[in-house]
């Protein structure tokens, strides 16, 4: 439960949409940084990176040099924030793509994210979208046995802006993301503390 280097938890993020910084990746930042607060140690995978990775192929015989450094760093975190824009109702391809190459820790002893923290975050043009994409994620993260944290952030970016710099214009969608880091490291703080 503590990162290899120095003997602090760590956290994982994966979010944002192919070949480009996006308002979801922005808001995956935020919620690292309040987990950063907590004396957590985190690293991003933002979209262009994600958006790079090859489609899944169960069968493959071999992986990209991407791929093998993406699965083994989830391999040691601790915990994860997952930030999916919603698309059509539901997650992007991008993350699905990401989620489904945890396929290769079935045979792990820790399989996929069991008893892991996992954090939700959803950004969407609208509300419509948020509610549908948070359960898909919801879902998934179960089926992966994680524990979703009860807080979920369902960002609107029709209303909520972050600019270049990574701050956002809403008081509110940074409360929701900052709680959302916080939850994940209360998850951590009890799991080290048991």
């Amino acid at each position: 439960m503590a990162h290899p280097r120095n003997g602090r938890p760590f956290v994982v993020g994966l979010g944002g949409v192919a070949g480009s910084s996006s308002s979801t990746e922005r808001a995956l930042a935020i919620a690292l940084k309040a987990v950063e607060a907590r004396g957590v140690d985190t690293q991003l995978f933002g979209g262009e990176f994600l958006g790079a990775l090859p489609i899944y192929a169960p069968k493959a015989t071999s992986r990209s040099p991407e791929e093998l450094a993406f699965v083994e760093t989830v391999r040691r975190a601790d915990g994860l924030i997952i930030a999916s824009p919603g698309y059509h109702g539901s997650i992007s391809g991008v993350i699905k793509n990401a989620l489904d190459l945890l396929e290769e820790t079935a045979r792990d002893g820790r399989v996929y994210l069991s008893g892991m923290p996992v954090g939700l975050v959803v950004t969407a043009y609208g509300w419509q979208a948020t509610g549908s994409t948070i359960a898909t994620l919801r879902s998934i993260v179960h089926a992966l046995r994680g524990w979703p944290t009860p807080m979920a952030a369902a960002i609107n970016s029709s209303q909520s802006r972050f600019g270049e710099d990574g701050v956002c214009d809403d008081p509110g969608a940074v409360a929701q993301l900052a709680l959302v880091g916080d939850q994940v490291a209360d998850f951590l703080q009890l799991k080290m503390s048991a």
